[in-house]
């Protein structure tokens, strides 16, 4: 066998693979990678965690066989594996004056006394429905739950109202206080954490500090309230940091990432991009399925399958929506006790879809691109090529393909324009930066919740 570079070829197939994944899953699942070459026809990938050993070869195979071959490496057999425990991880030790080490301080230590975490039991990872929208954030929480304090500190998780952020945090609080049950866990709303500083403030009450510096795991929600709370903002900055310090786990959800929060402090912003931020978005048709499926279960009702259908169809934008689309149909059957079917689901649940666009015209995106940039739709569909105008045009058509399954010719002619080239330029870039950009995902994302919800 020739003798050849792992870490070269590895480095040219990391460099591929960066540029066709999202910058979170590259950092995710891709850093502190190895690769080994065993033979002509093997080599062995070296993952840092479990984590992302599943991941790279559940989800990531195909693109790493693919960029091996770009790199010389055709070979049909890949291992994956875990790097060994064996080495030691390095820790920050206190040396004192003698030269002797100081022993290791546990992330946790027992409480002293009861502690009031504010968890809802419900939110486990066991009654978490996984799917593509939200994997990447269902293994960081659970890699976080496994070892608080070492993994992705802080925690970031954002994405628009009823995706499953909450139930996420709190599966991860809960699952650390099942293992440990010592751990000082909290979870609060920002809102909580305003109004409690507020009134510490307010009538001169004492032990705020103390409350949220004295705990292993702090949980915080709906960060995006902080905006343009300045001695707030302070606040949150000191204990942010005597956590952080002290390895605390600090887990943060926002319905925006941290440098689109308007008048966050870049002090805290930089603080919050420390560790992990990640997207979790809308969930797709077959997520949906399964989680109406679950839900069902739970209520000890099993749905023909045109009943999940026509749930998981016409309830499509968050979790929250679904699940409560669900619940009223369940509650009416129970009421009147008789299993629903496609005919009682259309019937009680039509007032709901009627208050929404059943079918999602061309003209509707064209007009709510235009309208969410601030432009006109003739100018949109004209040949100027302003960039304040291409990009809205460029993202007309990539909702037309990805939404309607429009062809080519069809996005090119809606946009009056005569070559469908320029249609399939435009989506293919679209496309590419929707998985780097996170700006232009948020936009598209915006873009579609106006389209599905009046």
């Amino acid at each position: 066998m020739i003798f050849v570079d792992s870490h070269a070829v590895w480095q040219g197939v990391l460099g591929e693979i960066e540029v066709t994944v999202s910058s979170s899953s590259f950092t995710a699942w891709f850093k502190n990678t190895k690769l080994e070459i065993i033979s002509d026809k093997e080599v062995l990938i070296i993952a840092p965690n479990i984590f992302a050993r599943t991941q790279l070869e559940k989800r990531f195979h195909p693109q790493i066989l693919e960029a091996l071959a770009h790199n010389g490496i055709n070979a049909p057999s890949i291992s994956y594996n875990v790097e060994s425990s064996s080495k030691k991880p390095r820790v920050n030790r206190e040396v004192d004056k003698s030269g002797q080490q100081e022993a290791v301080k546990p992330l946790i230590l027992p409480s002293r006394k009861s502690h009031s975490s504010n968890l809802n039991p419900r939110y486990t990872f066991d009654n978490f429905i996984v799917g593509s929208s939200n994997d990447l954030a269902y293994a960081a929480c659970q890699a976080v739950a496994a070892h608080p304090g070492e993994k992705y500190n802080p925690l970031y998780l954002y994405g628009g109202s009823g995706l499953g952020k909450t139930h996420l945090m709190q599966a991860v609080g809960n699952e650390i206080v099942k293992k440990q049950p010592s751990a000082r866990v909290l979870y609060i709303t920002t809102e909580t954490f305003v109004n409690e500083f507020l009134d510490s403030i307010r009538f001169k009450k004492k032990g705020f500090s103390d409350k949220y510096r004295n705990v292993d795991v702090l949980i915080v929600d709906d960060m995006q309230f902080i905006a343009g709370k300045e001695k707030t903002q302070d606040e949150f900055f000191h204990t942010f940091n005597d956590l952080h310090q002290n390895n605390k786990q600090i887990i943060i959800s926002s319905d925006k990432p941290p440098k689109s929060i308007p008048t966050l402090t870049d002090r805290l912003r930089s603080r919050f991009e420390w560790g992990m931020a990640i997207d979790i978005q809308m969930p797709d048709y077959e997520t949906r399925c399964a989680i109406v499926k679950a839900k069902a279960e739970l209520s000890n009702t099993e749905l023909d399958s045109d009943v999940v259908e026509y749930l998981a169809t016409n309830f499509k934008t968050n979790i929250r929506e679904l699940e409560g689309a669900l619940n009223r149909l369940l509650a009416y059957a129970e009421m009147q006790n008789f299993t629903p079917d496609l005919a009682a689901a259309e019937g009680i649940l039509g007032d709901i879809k009627r208050n929404r666009p059943q079918h999602i015209t061309a003209k509707q995106i064209l007009d709510k691109t235009a309208r969410y940039y601030n432009i006109d739709v003739k100018d949109m569909c004209s040949s100027r090529r302003d960039k304040f105008i291409a990009m809205p045009r460029q993202i007309a058509m990539f909702l037309l393909r990805s939404e309607l399954k429009m062809s080519f010719p069809k996005i090119a002619q809606e946009l009056g324009r005569k070559d469908h080239t320029t249609a399939m330029h435009s989506i293919e870039k679209i496309t590419k930066e929707s998985l780097t950009n996170v700006s232009i995902r948020e936009q598209i994302n915006d873009i579609k919740d106006k389209l599905y919800v009046h």
